[in-house]
């Protein structure tokens, strides 16, 4: 390397340690959530999970792959879940083995709503979302590449058991042997379904404004951050992404408030998904910065 090269190390501070709620992080490199489909079809995971995430120990984070929080919220073919205690017990080695060989690791939690199927779902329910809103697009399921189809309108009374749901999810994470959630609303995932005003046009608590639209979001970080600590919580948007179909009128306002609101509970981090298509020109940026503030 030339003299007038500083070396990556120094330069940015990458390999250097960072504290992240109650992490000691031995280097500030995070491994991003992605979906690699090795759990079984009921959705355990399995020992090449346990190998995957293992030869991945050296980031001072990993986040997991998106994993379910209920049966009705059940993503692609072989993609895992953390709802029951079978399910709980398959994920134990998977923290396991990255703690072994030096790592940290967070469980991302996530529901898929109107992404999912009644051909993915436990005993062929329907999807669920917070409006009937149905998403434009193919997804695959055990029969074949099929059109994402309508979903039902998640009513209020079902609300409290979602919450509730995550709550558990996060205990059996801990359970499990993983240092820290991340509650996944992100992507065109039920809660971001509830989030922006594209696919939220309910009336009601869960709608209409924009603090209504933020309300289930809230109320499960609360809930989460009570039972295992807000410091081993973080949470994900994307409130530029179009993926899935997704959009909102004002992405500053709705996720600067968001911002705002999950301040208040002390957790761990932030993760955004910044789109790098030209035709957003600096609006990431921009509002990188505004949702930092």
């Amino acid at each position: 390397m030339p003299d007038t090269v500083t070396p990556l190390s120094s330069a940015s501070g990458l390999f250097e340690p960072l504290r992240l709620g109650s992490l000691s992080l031995p280097n500030r490199i995070v491994m991003a959530p992605m979906t690699r489909r090795r759990a079984s079809r009921t959705g355990m995971p399995t020992a090449l999970m346990a190998e995957h995430y293992a030869q991945r120990a050296g980031a001072g984070l990993i986040i997991t792959e998106a994993t379910w929080v209920q049966p009705e919220g059940a993503g692609p073919p072989h993609t895992p879940g953390i709802y029951t205690d079978a399910q709980c017990a398959a994920w134990r080695p998977v923290a396991t083995s990255v703690h072994r060989a030096g790592g940290r690791v967070a469980l991302q939690l996530w529901h898929a709503g109107r992404l999912s199927h009644p051909r993915l779902t436990a005993h062929g329910s329907h999807p669920v979302a917070p409006s009937a809103v149905g998403a434009r697009g193919l997804l695959e399921t055990p029969d074949g590449i099929r059109p994402f189809p309508m979903p039902r309108v998640l009513v209020e009374e079902e609300i409290p058991r979602l919450v509730q749901a995550y709550v558990g999810a996060a205990l059996r994470a801990r359970t499990a042997g993983f240092d820290a959630v991340e509650i996944h609303a992100a992507e065109g995932c039920l809660l971001d379904q509830f989030l922006r005003d594209a696919t939220n046009r309910r009336a009601g608590a869960y709608g209409g404004s924009l603090e209504n639209r933020i309300r289930l979001l809230l109320e499960i970080v609360d809930g989460v951050a009570a039972r295992i600590g807000p410091a081993r919580v973080g949470v994900r948007l994307s409130p530029l992404c179009t993926s899935n179909d997704m959009h909102d009128s004002n992405p500053m306002a709705t996720f600067t408030t968001v911002a705002q609101r999950l301040s208040s509970f002390g957790l761990a981090w932030l993760h955004l998904v910044e789109p790098g298509t030209p035709a957003m020109a600096g609006a990431p940026r921009h509002l990188t910065r505004a949702l930092r503030d």
